[in-house]
């Protein structure tokens, strides 16, 4: 399959890699220093050479902010018959573009971070296929995930978003607030340094990518509910209140079990 990549970032030149040798495969960005890296791919810099490519699939890697941007700027380069996919973490308004041009496409999201994930051992994360895309251009991203040996869920564009705000938006959330009180002194607890390794972690990760999860329109009420109990917490806390602290221990391990 000819398949065009939009953005030479982490994760567009991640998917240049795992597909350049079972696929004829051309990366377009604008700057070209970003290129420099990629094997066995076409290198493009200018729409006229997306035109001459005629892709089968395009794969729009660019961040949040510039997705639709990115479509539009392409859009009229591309045969009639390319399906339109992107992998972006929120999904709130595609849909309805996508609908609007008339083309097919498929909707994805490989939840992992190119530079927080271990890419050689990938068993242990997960990837979302939209439910409404288009039935070819699934059945290619499942087996592209599957050969990954990623989990594969299928979400609708809905289900998605409010997955996605409660399983990356309340921990991301969280790790930002504890980083946030750190103090440049040396703390000898285990747990606490298991918790500093995760900020760490957490904020390698590119700031679009970190924004983009935190801009989902259902964040907000994951962090009501963040802040809510913190403030049940402190007065727990400030009243030293045994036995409610007891009571909300109590709670909090029935959650996770």
């Amino acid at each position: 399959m000819k398949i065009l990549i939009l953005g030479a970032g982490k994760m567009g030149t991640f998917l240049t890699d795992v597909l350049c040798l079972q696929h004829e495969v051309a990366l377009y960005d604008t700057d070209p220093r970003r290129l420099r890296f990629v094997f066995n791919t076409q290198r493009m810099t200018r729409p006229e050479e997306i035109h001459a490519f005629e892709p089968e699939l395009l794969i729009n890697c660019v961040t949040l902010k510039y997705t639709v941007e990115a479509f539009d700027s392409v859009l009229p380069l591309l045969p009639p018959t390319c399906i339109l996919s992107d992998i972006a973490s929120v999904k709130t308004g595609l849909q309805a573009y996508y609908e609007s041009t008339g083309r097919r496409y498929v909707s994805t999201h490989p939840m992992f971070g190119p530079t927080f994930a271990t890419l050689d051992n990938l068993s242990t994360q997960n990837a979302i296929i939209i439910s409404e895309s288009d039935p070819e251009g699934k059945a290619f991203f499942r087996n592209l995930y599957a050969s990954l040996q990623l989990n594969i869920f299928e979400y609708t564009f809905d289900e998605h978003d409010e997955t996605i705000a409660y399983s990356l938006s309340i921990p991301f959330a969280s790790t930002l607030t504890f980083a946030a009180v750190m103090k440049p002194i040396e703390a000898p607890g285990t747990t606490f340094k298991r918790h500093m390794d995760i900020a760490r972690g957490l904020l390698s990760e590119d700031d679009y990518l970190l924004s983009e999860i935190l801009f989902n329109p259902h964040t907000p009420r994951q962090l009501e509910g963040i802040r809510t109990e913190l403030a049940t917490l402190l007065d727990i806390v400030e009243r030293k209140d045994t036995d409610a602290m007891h009571e909300y221990l109590k709670r909090v391990r029935k959650n996770i079990e």
